[in-house]
């Protein structure tokens, strides 16, 4: 017998986060939980505003549609839906089915934010290779690019993976450069979407030397009937964030396509919940042993769901405190 539920779930958010210039008090998605011969398999819908091409109720409402599918042993479409709930669908099946390898790679590259002083000794200490991140864009380039040539001076043997958003015109990300030494910039192993268009950051990448990977640009592309990813040239790397990208299935290939092309990959977090991004971290060490992924977004929420993140201190709400919206089963 096959069965499904959906949950809603609300969890708070630390006071300062801020998403696409709005504060985030709240996370909220839906948690997919797939039943079927004594197994069960969870998954997140949990698009993320700014970023998903679908709300959170359009979300809701196709998620029921595809559980009531499924619990009728109908086949789902799965590149035909929103990211999100593919995803979230896909990975439940994933679970329920017993493919997803239990360990994870929870080493995530640091968010730096705040005083240097004290962000450094806590990146020394790391175990392992030493990657951080930091975000840019968000001051003056010359402040971010003395900042982030004061980390690569400070320590040898760090390399930086930097994010700005798409914030720069030619003439900013160009000062940005300015002040990182050329002899230090080979340790950005990239500076994801620095300028406004795909175009103005190939022109940065080739005047600076300094790698850039694709974000946005890859979740545009992917939305295209014709998407190729080898059209996607001039970048070292793509940030596979599966709930802006899509099924589990999806971004395996596109995994498996972009190392024929000798490209690295990053999954990385979309703010799921800790149920998902404990997920994202099992995929993560499945399909990309080596890579440190880029999921260091628990400490953004003040409280955890369902299954905690390991090393984790907040409190962990179950899904019998979220709102179940929805339930069906079938002989």
């Amino acid at each position: 017998m096959r069965s499904a539920k959906l949950y809603r779930y609300r969890l708070p958010m630390d006071s300062g986060v801020i998403l696409r210039e709005e504060k985030l008090t709240e996370r909220e998605g839906f948690i997919v939980e797939l039943q079927e011969n004594g197994r069960i398999g969870r998954g997140e819908v949990a698009p993320l505003k700014g970023f998903s091409v679908e709300t959170i109720d359009e979300a809701g409402a196709l998620a029921k549609e595809q559980l009531e599918l499924w619990v009728k042993g109908q086949p789902l479409g799965l590149d035909e839906l929103f990211p999100s709930v593919a995803f979230g669908v896909s990975m439940a099946e994933l679970e329920l089915a017993g493919e997803l390898p239990q360990d994870g790679q929870y080493q995530a590259a640091p968010l730096c934010t705040g005083d240097p002083d004290e962000l450094i000794p806590q990146l020394e200490a790391m175990p392992g290779k030493k990657v951080a991140k930091i975000k840019v864009g968000l001051y003056e380039p010359v402040r971010d690019g003395m900042l982030v040539n004061l980390f690569l001076e400070s320590m040898p043997d760090l390399t930086l993976r930097l994010d700005a958003n798409r914030a720069w015109n030619k003439e900013k990300a160009a000062k940005f450069a300015q002040y990182v030494a050329p002899s230090r910039r080979g340790r950005i192993t990239y500076i994801e979407e620095p300028c406004h268009s795909p175009s103005e950051s190939l022109s940065f990448a080739i005047d600076t030397g300094i790698a850039i990977a694709w974000d946005e640009t890859l979740q545009q592309a992917v939305r295209m009937d014709d998407f190729r990813l080898e059209e996607l040239t001039g970048a070292k790397t793509i940030i596979i964030k599966p709930t802006v990208i899509g099924s589990v299935p999806f971004c395996i290939r596109l995994v498996e396509k972009a190392r024929a092309l000798n490209l690295q990959v990053v999954i990385s977090s979309s703010l799921e919940s800790s149920l998902g991004l404990t997920q994202l971290a099992r995929l993560s060490k499945w399909l990309l042993p080596d890579e440190i992924p880029g999921l260091d977004t628990i400490g953004l929420y003040q409280a955890q769901l369902e299954t905690a993140w390991p090393g984790c201190e907040l409190p962990v709400q179950t899904l019998q405190d979220q709102e179940l919206v929805w339930q069906s089963h079938h002989a």
